[in-house]
């Protein structure tokens, strides 16, 4: 009996919605990430704080680091990432915010073992 190969890589999706309930705060954390962070040129510097002000849901991107997610998982080095965000009605009885069709199928599949 052989095993077949599989590949050393998992793509790991995560979808968060969060709620904002004090913009202020969030803000100001993240001007302070861009404040301490050495890897903003200084040029760099006020366009970063700029986009962190004027946009909440770029504030909250600045803050959070799929690295931080993975960084203490044993056996596990992150190699590539992205993430984006956005602002987003959400209306949570919504058959829109339903989990996703793989998700459905997933939780119907019956578990043979």
């Amino acid at each position: 009996m052989s095993t077949p190969e599989t590949s050393r890589f998992v793509r790991l999706r995560v979808e968060l919605v969060v709620e904002v309930d004090d913009e202020n705060a969030l803000t100001k954390a993240a001007l302070e990430r861009v404040a301490e962070d050495p890897d903003v040129a200084p040029d760099e510097r006020a366009h970063a704080e700029s986009t962190v002000t004027e946009d909440t849901a770029e504030a909250l991107a600045y803050l959070v680091d799929p690295f931080d997610l993975v960084s203490e998982v044993p056996g596990v080095e992150l190699a590539q990432a992205s993430w984006s965000s956005e602002q987003i009605e959400y209306d949570p009885d919504s058959p829109d915010w339903d989990l996703d069709e793989d998700d459905e199928a997933r939780d119907d599949e019956e578990v043979v073992g």
